[in-house]
């Protein structure tokens, strides 16, 4: 593309000042940095040999220059420098988790609400299981005579329960039945082959009991989907008013948002589960009504069969150099944390 050393060092020079003013920079305010020791007619010429690169625009009303998106994507790959993160901002997003609360569920819900405060954009937050997550264990306990609550664990750790309510007296013979059968026909069997339609060929297995058991069947189905299907948070949309940048698509943005198919596709675009940190800037992204925002997303992982990721959107000029590492750090600990709780679930007893 031919960027020298000194174009570099003007365009991320650009960006850092517009990040910071969200105004148009001109070339005496450029010439006054340190590090850039030319003349301004020299930073003239080689801000007019950026925007000829199309890595500058213009506004229509204005003699400075702000970064395109494409000179915002350079500046990420080649340009951008992040420090190391310092202990006390270590600290305050280790102060940021919920940590008292030992419900994974809760623990990404709250993440995800405070990292919308603590950045002040929108985010976005998923977990996805693995296919070849499998059922360790099913169980049925006895609560009253009409009221039992089924249990599902799969050997990642997560657990999740229900409470049904059947149309026969329970005994305990009968939650021992059902919970030999269940755990014999389910047990090793992976969340993503359990369909109703394996679940309708157990359910005939069951003979006579057939009708009075395919309850409990559909609630086993229900809960090895939401396992399988995972968690998705989303938290801070009303941020985005605050950005003038992005009022006019306010409307279009919230509707995208609430659709957990769209998002989700975004975190994980054609299902890659690899960690680490991406960014797409405006058209990068595929969904239209993203065209003027950027979108960084971490993901990382929750012990060895499961993924979680937790995105940030907001306006193009996001301070891209502070929000990553933080970003970064964020998420790796989020996984830790599930990972522990997850692995300290799957030890414990359960009834």
């Amino acid at each position: 593309m031919g960027l020298d050393a000194r174009k570099g060092r003007i365009l991320a020079a650009i960006v850092s000042q517009y990040i910071q003013t969200g105004e148009p920079v001109g070339s005496k305010s450029i010439c006054d940095l340190e590090g850039i020791n030319v003349s301004s007619a020299t930073v003239r010429n080689e801000m007019a040999a950026l925007f000829d690169m199309g890595l500058l625009e213009q506004p229509h009303t204005s003699a400075g220059r702000i970064p395109s998106h494409l000179g915002y994507r350079v500046y990420i790959d080649s340009l951008m420098r992040c420090d190391p993160l310092t202990q006390h901002e270590r600290d305050e997003l280790d102060a940021l988790f919920n940590v008292g609360d030992p419900d994974p569920d809760r623990l990404i819900e709250d993440a995800t609400e405070r990292l919308a405060q603590y950045t002040g954009c929108a985010t976005v937050s998923a977990t996805m299981t693995a296919r070849s997550v499998y059922v360790k264990r099913v169980g049925l306990i006895k609560v009253d005579e009409t009221t039992v609550v089924i249990l599902v664990m799969a050997n990642n750790g997560v657990i999740k329960n229900k409470v049904v309510r059947v149309g026969f007296r329970v005994t305990q013979d009968i939650c021992d039945f059902f919970t030999n059968f269940a755990n014999g026909m389910l047990r090793g069997k992976s969340l993503y082959e359990i369909s109703l339609l394996y679940l309708n060929s157990v359910a005939v297995s069951l003979g006579e009991y057939s009708r009075l058991l395919t309850p409990l069947l559909a609630a086993i189905y229900e809960l090895c989907k939401e396992i399988y299907d995972g968690q998705f948070y989303r938290r801070g949309e009303t941020n985005l008013l605050s950005y003038h940048e992005l009022e006019a698509a306010a409307r279009e943005l919230f509707t995208l948002l609430e659709s957990r198919e769209r998002v989700t596709e975004l975190l994980y675009p054609q299902g890659s589960l690899a960690p680490g940190v991406k960014v797409a800037i405006g058209k990068e992204n595929r969904e239209q009504e993203l065209c003027d925002t950027a979108l960084i997303v971490a993901r990382y992982r929750i012990g060895s069969d499961s993924a979680g990721a937790i995105g940030i959107i907001g306006p193009v000029r996001l301070p891209y150099p502070r929000l990553i590492p933080h970003l970064e750090y964020f998420a790796n600990t989020l996984g830790k944390l599930l990972s522990d709780t997850y692995r300290s679930e799957a030890s414990s007893p359960q009834q």
